[in-house]
């Protein structure tokens, strides 16, 4: 067990047999009644994100995840191939187990599977990855502002708003937190 006022960031706790993962938290203490922690919390079975206030001083279930180190090999249709960096064994993974996570994987990337008690729950990214852009929009001429953005096409297939000046073929940064540009590579 844990307390609510320990939360870190990364942090996996159990709540109702669920478990989750501590996007971000906030401790509150208003100027009448009880002091509390706010949590934006992210479900690691549906990746479904959720805001949890716990009173402050409870204790929740601290859930013990295990985090293999894989290699993303390949996909074929909606089943996906890794194979572990230690024991070299290669395990198949359906694309309901990764929905958000797959328009990100390319390659000989190296992702971490994360189990809980023997059960899949997900797959961990590195927060930046390297892409080629495989199509972009033409920039529009005069349009000069700083913040002027158009549609690009990654090598996974993703979209991502791109600043006017990159072009096909060029190596962008994206955040897989988010999907954005991050910058060139």
């Amino acid at each position: 067990m844990i307390n609510v006022n320990d939360f870190k960031t990364g942090m996996t706790i159990k709540i109702d047999n669920d478990i989750f993962m501590v996007l971000e938290f906030q401790h509150v203490k208003p100027g009448k009644g009880a002091a509390f922690v706010k949590t934006k919390l992210k479900n690691l079975r549906t990746s479904a994100t959720v805001e949890h206030s716990f009173n402050s001083g409870v204790k929740v279930e601290k859930a013990h995840v295990e985090k293999q180190n894989t290699q993303y090999l390949y996909s074929d249709g909606d089943t996906y191939h890794f194979m572990n960096m230690n024991t070299y064994d290669q395990m198949e993974i359906n694309i309901s187990q990764i929905k958000d996570e797959a328009k990100y994987l390319k390659e000989n990337m190296d992702v971490d599977l994360v189990f809980y008690e023997g059960e899949l729950i997900g797959i961990n990214l590195p927060d930046k990855v390297e892409y080629v852009v495989t199509t972009a929009e033409p920039a529009v001429k005069g349009n000069t502002s700083s913040t002027a953005t158009k549609n690009a096409t990654i090598e996974t297939g993703l979209n991502v708003r791109v600043p006017l000046f990159i072009s096909e073929g060029e190596k962008i940064i994206v955040s897989t937190k988010d999907g954005k540009y991050v910058s060139r590579a």
